[in-house]
């Protein structure tokens, strides 16, 4: 089984925000101990630092040292733990794929539409993913994709009933497990490491902020040169100025080995 980590940055409802982000990374089974350990590692930098002895990894407190963070790490060495993490995708024994979809909320006028028109590009591209795998590799795999509590319960678990169950044969679920469950971020080091994944992507199409987008990108599902993991719902606009973006005169560190 595979299992796809999920979670948003943005608000649909926040005016100040540009842009909602629905990210996941897709791990087989057998190695969602492994990189648990791995995003462990970190955390010991921090554990004690925190009320109860454990850290949670968040990209917006962390990028910018509010709540807990603000006095728990100095600005270097919540970079160094970000850096860190991201480049686990890179590590040798890594085999995580990731799938987003990224949506300009300007051009819904339906605004209840974006969390419905994010699950979908998820749902179906890890779908996809798994299709693809037995076609390639007669690999029969199944699907389960875990959420952040926090994220919309009941309209996603409706939505992936619906396309399971309910849509015609060209747009169904056809390799879930079961709808999606939905746990406590608190709990899992992986729906952490989504966090960090969903928020870094939106600094992107955000801020013209391409620290973690750079590392990220290289991981996201492709076919061949087919890349088929990032659902894009952006402006003509912001497609001009994604290529002038840059590290916001901050790069990140260089990773430390893990």
């Amino acid at each position: 089984m595979y299992l796809l980590y999920a979670d948003e940055s943005g608000s649909v409802d926040d005016p100040n925000g540009d842009f909602f982000v629905l990210a996941g990374i897709s791990i087989f089974e057998r190695q969602t101990h492994w990189l648990d350990q791995k995003i462990e590692t970190v955390a010991q930098r921090f554990n004690a630092r925190f009320a109860g002895g454990k850290c949670e990894f968040h990209g917006s407190p962390m990028h910018s040292g509010r709540g807990s963070w603000k006095t728990a790490a100095t600005p270097a060495e919540r970079a160094q733990a970000v850096a860190d993490i991201l480049h686990l995708l890179s590590h040798s024994q890594s085999q995580i794929r990731i799938f987003a979809s990224i949506i300009e909320k300007r051009l819904f006028a339906d605004k209840s539409e974006i969390i419905p028109t994010a699950f979908q590009d998820i749902a179906f591209s890890f779908d996809s993913s798994l299709r693809n795998i037995y076609y390639k590799h007669n690999n029969a795999q199944r699907g389960l994709v875990l959420f952040d509590k926090s994220t919309s319960e009941r309209m996603i678990q409706e939505l992936s009933y619906s396309y399971k169950h309910l849509g015609s044969s060209d747009d169904k679920l056809r390799n879930f497990a079961e709808v999606p469950v939905f746990v406590d971020s608190q709990a899992t080091r992986l729906i952490q490491m989504a966090d960090l994944i969903a928020y870094w992507l939106y600094r992107y199409y955000q801020s013209n902020d391409n620290r973690g987008f750079n590392i990220i990108q290289p991981h996201i599902w492709r076919s061949g040169a087919e890349i088929l993991g990032l659902h894009e719902h952006i402006s003509d606009e912001t497609r001009r100025r994604l290529p002038h973006a840059g590290d916001c005169g901050y790069p990140f560190p260089t990773p430390n080995p893990i």
